[in-house]
């Protein structure tokens, strides 16, 4: 092995970090091939999550709030519903569309299944029907699918601008779900279904927890050992040995050490009673593993499917794609439904957490799908844009809302830092492509 850079994989041995530059910093992390921007958000993520600990104990660490394990077990339930939607927003940027329709989609389609469940279906099967919540969120699923289908299609084969369309869908979708239910709260939902919100009844346990945490850990290391057989197999560089190691023994220790904090949040008492008493813990929420398991599906997509290279192909040069042989117009219709679908799967979380369909369900969601899409590294110019980012943009978004939530901050001031987190993350974006491009 030499000294200098690595020019050709070697099978036996993952070498060095470059010579004399082992110890920095910055050599580590190419060696480890760790996406910068993604490091960043990890970062700030911290920094958060740091401040509101201090802010929420009036400058004490101990009697800060943020982190307690009932806090973060709350974040990641609130974050579900936007970083489902996030996923899905990362591909209409990448393919250098945008969807402002989706906080008004979401309120169409949870008023769509709540009235199915509270005053359609009873008529027809009894209240404790297991149909009756199946077809309520096959139905928003489908429906979904459809109003994104329809949008795309204007956009690809009339032409008109996704801005456009999208933002007509935003009031259109918005007067729609008022029109349904006139206004009225739509409640309660069914028994099952409200399993999808979490609650106390929505989650899975400790034991089950522990499960999928270690399931977690054994793909973990799967795909480490999985791409590294990939890159010998078609002779792409390799990371050194330790990379690969460091990578996966942190990774695992986050995973088990998330699941054993929050599984130190207990059912309250009067609920543990009535399930036979003792400290029982809440475990992951249902609606932490529908979004744990739609980036999996959606990444999966996005990297192994003809279809997510098209969408990226399209993001990149769409003139080139089309000379390519891609059809375009398809395509975007597609990228169109698929984020449908996903609105659908949001709006069922949201409307199950809530366990009604509000007036007001969906406002402004738009801005934190997009924002939390922006955060996590998609270019507002096309082409770049990963799902995990996404998810973890959606975190840094709500970790902002709920802190400032939890220290009083007025809800006016809470949007303005949205607003200008949203604006700062564009900046360094386009500053990033600006560097990549010199």
């Amino acid at each position: 092995m030499t000294d200098g850079p690595v020019e050709a994989p070697d099978h036996s041995e993952l070498g060095d970090l470059g010579g004399g530059n082992r110890g920095s910093f910055a050599a580590t992390v190419r060696s480890m091939e760790i996406d910068t921007r993604m490091l960043g958000m990890v970062g700030a993520l911290i920094v958060i999550w740091v401040g509101f600990q201090f802010w929420s104990g009036d400058g004490s660490w101990s009697d800060g709030t943020f982190l307690s394990a009932r806090n973060l077990w709350n974040l990641s339930v609130q974050t579900a519903a936007v970083g489902i939607m996030a996923t899905g927003m990362v591909l209409v940027i990448v393919s250098r569309n945008i969807d402002l329709s989706v906080g008004s989609m979401l309120a169409v389609l949870g008023m769509a299944m709540a009235m199915l469940q509270a005053e359609i279906l009873p008529d027809y099967l009894s209240f404790n029907s297991p149909w009756i919540w199946i077809i309520s969120l096959t139905a928003g699923i489908v429906m979904g699918a459809a109003l994104g289908a329809f949008q795309g299609a204007v956009i690809a084969y009339v032409g008109v601008p996704s801005f456009i369309v999208t933002l007509g869908g935003l009031l259109v979708w918005r007067g729609l779900a008022w029109m349904m239910a006139s206004g009225r709260t739509i409640a309660p939902m069914d028994a099952t279904f409200q399993l999808l919100g979490g609650g106390s009844r929505g989650t899975i346990g400790a034991t089950w927890s522990w499960v999928v945490g270690v399931l977690a850990c054994v793909g973990i290391v799967f795909l480490l050992i999985n791409s590294r057989r990939q890159r010998i197999r078609f002779g792409f560089h390799l990371r050194p040995r330790w990379a690969d190691y460091t990578i996966g023994a942190v990774s695992i220790v986050i995973v088990l050490g998330a699941i054993a904090y929050l599984n130190t949040y207990n059912l309250p008492f009067r609920l543990a009673e009535q399930r036979g008493g003792g400290d029982i813990a809440f475990g992951l929420a249902n609606p932490v593993l529908i979004s744990i398991a739609v980036v999996l599906a959606m990444t999966f997509v996005a990297t192994r499917l003809r279809f997510g290279r098209y969408v990226y192909a399209i993001g990149g040069n769409p003139e080139a794609a089309e000379l390519g042989g891609i059809k375009t117009r398809a395509t975007t219709v597609k990228t169109f439904a698929l984020m449908g679908v996903l609105v659908g799967i949001g709006a069922a979380v949201q409307v199950a957490r809530l366990n009604a369909a509000v007036s007001g369900l969906g406002q402004l969601t738009e801005l934190y799908v997009i924002a939390a899409a922006v955060i996590g590294g998609t270019s507002l110019s096309g082409g770049v844009g990963t799902i995990p980012g996404a998810m973890l943009g959606a975190l840094v978004m709500q970790s902002l809302q709920s802190g400032m939530a939890l220290v009083g901050v007025e809800t006016a001031a809470q949007d303005i830092a949205v607003g200008l987190v949203l604006v700062v993350a564009v900046a360094l974006d386009t500053v990033y492509r600006r560097k990549a491009a010199a």
